[in-house]
């Protein structure tokens, strides 16, 4: 605009189209001064050069127009005729169909492969990075491409930056129905039941501002067959009125005062894929029994092909969440007020948080705003630089403008669907073509190209899209742990977006392999890896010995080892029982009773065999006669059983009076009674398991599958005098390394007792197995073993009592020999459940 004479004109811009021909007629004379410049400096030669020429078939119109011809991709026509793709295959390669199957983004459930196979929404992202295996009816990502290496610079990313992975393999089980009734039902199937927590834990559970962790069993007796670890949560009950803000506390008070209305609840149990059919029937049949005086059922309802779950892991988690998840207008709630009181602290976030958020969409993000007055409506923190100019934005980034790029038929912010009813279905993300083509138009329209009104045209659309996600926010860092992980719960049919957002934004993709070493890292248990008294566990087990044997089968006769069982043969642990009942704290002198007879007497006479049998089992049982005790309620109770109460174990257990400190320094503990301290262990005893942390005591890396067995006084004192220990000392001989495990004609392994009399002299006798081995790379290795409890309390007392109370210690001495070799080394086992009141938490 200029002025003239006082009156304002405005100067035509640039032409919005642009005549090729007139515009070279009128610069002629330029382009034939610049093609005459050209000219002299190729010396009128404008072939390329021989030494850059490549055999092609570049120069070939008719390879190029048949190469195009039969990789053609399909029309919309196509597309909407799935009749012409059925009765006409020849017409479309499998990888163009496969392509179009992939790019797919339905409302529910998975694309599968010809044998039923389901893919995840990230399977073609995945696919083309990573290892992929065929796991629980799924394809999974194995780890990365490659030997499977590459600890050392996961923890190290683990550390200083995030990681993250799409586990949308695990399903949620929906519990609808009367508050009561689900509390019961709840109270049959899980351990620890949720009553057993504290009144303030317990409220916060029912309230839905944090989630609970258990054990899932089958309906009976204390002591019934563990399924899987589950996570379980609760949904918060709103206010009727759409205007009212509802407070958790608000929501906590409101409980006692249930009406018809407000009493039906939802519930929420995540299980893992392994053992998803399993617990599916077990919740199913505890439904169908429960009913109250009114005749209320409760409905239980899969939602395996609706939710989606990504697991977001690493010291700059919460960073990254910051950054891509934007709350709309439409979560005005507590946990959006919580959420934004919290961001700028993470700290101060209670564990297992809760936050049910409704977000937008992470494509419309723009990362280029440097307006401070934009900045400061959008609440957003800027920094000076060294001129005083203003830089990127610190944290957050404003939303575009997305006025343009939404479509007929997008529900507004007020029509928002909650998480919660995912059942009746979420709309879809914006679909990439649709947004490239608005993204077109708009630069189309901010270089004045083309007709004005073409990028204001609207294509018909069949489906409904949404611009925001409703989603739950969930945070899982406790003491155990030093770093941070969370959890999106979000629709199946966003999975796709997100996951892109958070893999550019800087979060590395691992698979199943570095999941395992992330959990042996942190300390906790990996499903079904580590869950021998679990169905999954065998199955998961049959796989990976099946694997095995594949890969020892290519290999020479010349070049192949001797083979180990590679699902750990638990009836062995027996062994240490029976020699403790045969000679007290004579470790060595025990019984000479094959492990058949030991599992005979097992089933036969064990009071807690007697367990609750569903109709419909898993094809596999579990290899564990026995019990794992993943609570200090389980363990305490189970010494009670066995009058054990005696033992120094030392569960913690809220205003127990027992503590292993005390006792550490009591001097009259073996003076006083000592008949008190020998404990008579009874054949028919069952197998009681404890989960054990292992830390090398000078040197060694333990493996899985390695034997964990126990010490005699002089092996202890040996390792803990000398400072080196020759070659030949704490060895067994070759021949019993091949010969101690058999497998036996169904395929079983079994322990076999050393009859030579130098053998028994220099094995021990095991009382567990290493589930999970030494990370290479891990600044602190530790392995993790299942070991026999009441084992471990005899091994304390005979340390005890062998040393000065000065140098008596918390953690146990135990031998740990790997499979394949002849050496003991010498650990320190730390009991979980000595170190915290419940381990049922796992990756």
């Amino acid at each position: 605009m200029t002025k003239d004479k006082g009156k304002l004109r405005t100067v035509a811009g640039p032409p919005r189209t642009l005549n090729v021909n007139k515009f070279a007629e009128s610069r002629a004379s330029e382009l034939e001064s610049l093609h005459s410049i050209v000219k002299e400096r190729l010396s009128n030669d404008f072939r390329s050069q021989r030494s850059k020429r490549r055999r092609t078939t570049g120069h070939d119109n008719r390879v190029a127009k048949s190469r195009v011809r039969k990789k053609q991709k399909p029309g919309e026509e196509n597309l909407n005729k799935s009749d012409n793709l059925k009765n006409d295959k020849k017409t479309l390669p499998r990888h163009v169909r496969r392509r179009v199957e992939l790019k797919k983004n339905s409302l529910n459930g998975f694309s599968t492969s010809g044998d039923g196979t389901k893919r995840l929404r990230t399977h073609l992202w995945y696919a083309k990075r990573f290892t992929m295996t065929k796991l629980w009816g799924f394809h999974l990502p194995l780890g990365v491409q490659g030997r499977g290496r590459g600890s050392r610079a996961l923890l190290k990313k683990l550390k200083g930056g995030v990681l993250v992975h799409d586990a949308s393999y695990c399903s949620a089980i929906q519990l609808e129905g009367p508050q009561d009734l689900l509390l019961s039902i709840l109270k049959t199937v899980l351990v620890p039941s949720p009553y057993s927590h504290c009144e303030d834990a317990r409220n916060d559970v029912l309230c839905g501002a944090i989630y609970g962790s258990a054990e899932l069993h089958h309906v009976g007796a204390t002591f019934s067959k563990t399924i899987a670890p589950v996570t379980y949560m609760w949904q918060p009950q709103q206010c009727r009125k759409a205007d009212t803000k509802v407070d958790h506390a608000d929501i906590c008070g409101e409980q006692q005062k249930i009406d018809g209305c407000a009493s039906l609840r939802r519930l929420w149990v995540w299980i893992h894929a392994a053992a998803f059919s399993e617990g599916y029937n077990v919740l199913q049949n505890a439904c169908e029994r429960q009913v109250d005086a009114a005749g209320s059922r409760v409905s239980c309802i899969s939602l395996e092909d609706h939710l989606g779950k990504l697991e977001v892991i690493g010291s700059r988690a919460s960073e990254l969440l910051q950054k891509i998840l934007h709350p709309a207008t439409c979560s005005v709630n507590s946990s959006l007020v919580k959420y934004a009181s919290f961001i700028e602290n993470d700290d101060q976030i209670l564990s297992s948080a809760i936050f049910s958020l409704f977000v937008n969409d992470p494509r419309f993000l723009n990362k280029d705003i440097t307006d401070p007055l934009e900045a400061k409506s959008q609440n957003i923190s800027y920094k000076k630089d060294e001129n005083g100019g203003n830089r990127i934005p610190k944290r957050d980034m404003k939303l575009l403008s997305c006025s343009s790029l939404e479509c007929e038929g997008s529900p507004g912010l007020s029509e928002c669907i909650d998480l919660w009813d995912a059942k009746e279905g979420i709309d879809p993300p914006m679909e990439e073509n649709i947004i490239c083509m608005e993204k077109h138009h708009q630069r189309m329209e901010l270089f004045r190209v083309g007709d004005v009104n073409s990028g204001r045209q609207q294509t018909s659309v069949e489906r409904r899209f949404s611009r925001v996600c409703p989603i739950l926010l969930l945070k899982s860092d406790n003491q155990k742990t030093s770093i941070i992980r969370w959890s999106i719960i979000l629709p199946l049919c966003w999975i796709k977006v997100f996951w892109i957002s958070l893999v550019t934004n800087g979060a590395q993709a691992i698979g199943l392999r570095e999941k395992h070493w992330i959990a042996c890292d942190l300390g906790l248990p990996c499903f079904p890896r580590e869950f021998p008294d679990c169905n999954a566990h065998t199955c998961f087990m049959a796989l990976k010995e099946a694997a095995y044997d594949e890969k020892s089968e290519l290999r020479s006769p010349q070049t192949r080892t001797g083979k180990v069982p590679v699902s750990s043969p638990w009836d062995c642990v027996r062994l240490a029982l029976e020699g403790l009942s045969g000679a007290g704290h004579d470790w060595m002198q025990h019984e000479q009773l094959s492990p058949n007879d030991i599992t005979k007497n097992l089933k036969m006479n064990t009071p807690y065999s007697s367990r609750c049998i569903t109709d419909i089992e898993s094809s596999c049982s579990a290899p564990l006669e026995g019990l794992v005790a993943r609570t200090s309620y389980v363990l305490t109770q189970f010494l009670d059983e066995i009058s054990g109460s005696h033992l120094l174990l030392f569960p913690k257990v809220l205003h127990r009076t027992k503590c292993i400190s005390k006792f550490m320094k009591d001097e009259r503990i073996f003076n006083e009674d000592t008949d008190k301290g020998i404990y008579q262990i009874n054949r028919d005893q069952k197998l009681c398991l404890v989960r054990v942390l292992l830390h090398a005591y000078r040197e060694g890396s333990f493996e899985e599958g390695a034997v964990v067995c126990a010490p005699q006084i002089d092996d202890v004192m040996l390792f803990t005098t000398r400072s080196k220990i020759s070659k030949g000392e704490l060895q067994v001989p070759e021949s019993f390394v091949r010969s101690c495990f058999s497998q036996q004609a169904t395929g079983k392994w079994e322990f076999q007792v050393p009859e030579d009399p130098a053998t028994k002299e220099s094995y021990r006798l095991p009382i567990g197995f290493i589930t999970t081995g030494f990370v290479r790379g891990s600044k602190k290795p530790v392995a993790v073993a299942l070991c026999e409890a009441v084992c471990l309390a005899h091994l304390r007392g005979e340390q005890w009592k062998s040393v000065g109370v000065r140098k008596r210690r918390k953690d146990i001495y135990v031998l740990v020999r790997n499979l394949r070799s002849t050496a003991y080394r010498l650990a320190l086992a730390s009991i979980v459940l000595e170190q915290w009141e419940d381990d049922v938490e796992c990756m």
